[in-house]
């Protein structure tokens, strides 16, 4: 389905979950600045109310909903206040999301069925609250906020990168149905990097140092940005960052090398020096705060990024090699000893 035109793009609906802080509020701020009317779903009251503040002055209209995404029944009664409210539901966001940081032995099954149920199943909660209006317009965008972490886990959060790789095979099962239906529904992905948001004051943690998100960091508006981009162009994927980008491509090329460079660097790398003290988390019970869009690391956040579509980075990638094998055979056929250079230069590129 091609893009929509900007008139109609300035009046649409979007619906956002986890939208009462970090990437959620974000992306809804930005969308409010381009017009559009924001459902705001989360479980705190009070970072709603404040994510609400904020979409107004930015010149958006707002709908807030407490409801918890790991409720299947609140998450579509949340979509039918929509479309009672505003008519329809234009574009879906699945964000909300759900972690603990501690050694795979050290969670325990409720806290492995928590996250499993906000972060993965939140998504698909959403993505089917979301098809039950869309189906029936004929049309919609839905936008799967997911990480680097689909493609490449890291020690410390197993049972958070195991529910964003299962939103990622989820996601591609159902543009398969979309496609053999012939629907004009469209599915998208946003891979994110690191991104300075509150989650690391909020999480759950059994490590011995305070949680930081592993450098380099960006700022959540890096994020948003990609969101509304996702939102309007629908691409297959798109991967926010050179972090994110080296991982996918790092783990479709070498995936034992980037085991054990996580086992040494993604270990403490998800710790600052301070040490951790005693605090509450989100995990079960949300953590009330009105002023949570960013985290603490905004001194070292970066303000921007390279945001590009996963298949046209496959197939540039896929170009390059192409392009060395081509050199190779030309070289063959002249030197044969040359030939051989290159591909001992080419190993040892790798």
């Amino acid at each position: 389905m091609s893009a929509p035109s900007l008139a109609v793009w300035q009046r649409q609906v979007v619906v956002i979950t986890g939208a009462s802080s970090g990437v959620g509020r974000a992306a809804a701020v930005a969308f409010a600045r381009r017009g559009w009317s924001v459902a705001l779903l989360a479980r705190g009251r009070e970072g709603l109310e404040g994510a609400r503040r904020e979409v107004e002055q930015a010149g958006g209209r707002a709908l807030v909903i407490q409801a918890d995404v790991a409720d299947p029944d609140a998450v579509i009664e949340a979509g039918n206040k929509v479309v009672t409210a505003w008519g329809g539901i234009d574009v879906w966001v699945n964000n909300a999301m759900a972690t603990v940081f501690a050694p795979v032995e050290e969670i325990t099954p409720a806290e492995f069925k928590r996250v499993t149920e906000v972060t993965y199943l939140g998504q698909v909660h959403g993505t089917l609250a979301a098809l039950r209006h869309m189906r029936r317009q004929g049309e919609g965008t839905i936008v799967q906020v997911v990480s680097a972490l689909a493609y490449r886990s890291i020690p410390l959060q197993s049972a958070y990168c195991a529910a964003k790789a299962a939103v990622r095979g989820f996601t591609d099962s159902l543009r398969c149905e979309l496609i053999h239906e012939g629907s004009r529904i469209r599915l998208t992905m946003v891979h994110l990097p690191a991104v300075n948001t509150p989650q690391f004051d909020w999480a759950r943690s059994r490590l011995p140092r305070r949680l930081q998100p592993i450098p380099p960091i960006h700022d959540p508006r890096i994020a948003a940005a990609a969101i509304v981009r996702a939102a309007r162009e629908a691409p297959r994927e798109l991967w926010v960052g050179s972090p994110t980008m080296q991982a996918i491509l790092g783990t479709m090329a070498a995936p034992g090398l980037l085991d054990h460079l996580m086992a040494r660097r993604a270990w403490d790398g998800q710790m600052t020096e301070e040490p951790a003290s005693a605090r509450p988390d989100n995990l079960f019970e949300p953590v009330e705060d009105t002023a949570s869009r960013c985290g603490r690391f905004a001194s070292v956040s970066r303000p921007r990024a390279i945001i590009a579509s996963g298949s046209v980075m496959r197939a540039a990638i896929g170009l390059t090699v192409l392009g060395l094998v081509a050199a190779l055979i030309g070289l063959a056929r002249r030197s044969p000893a040359a030939a051989a250079e290159l591909t001992t230069h080419a190993r040892s590129a790798e």
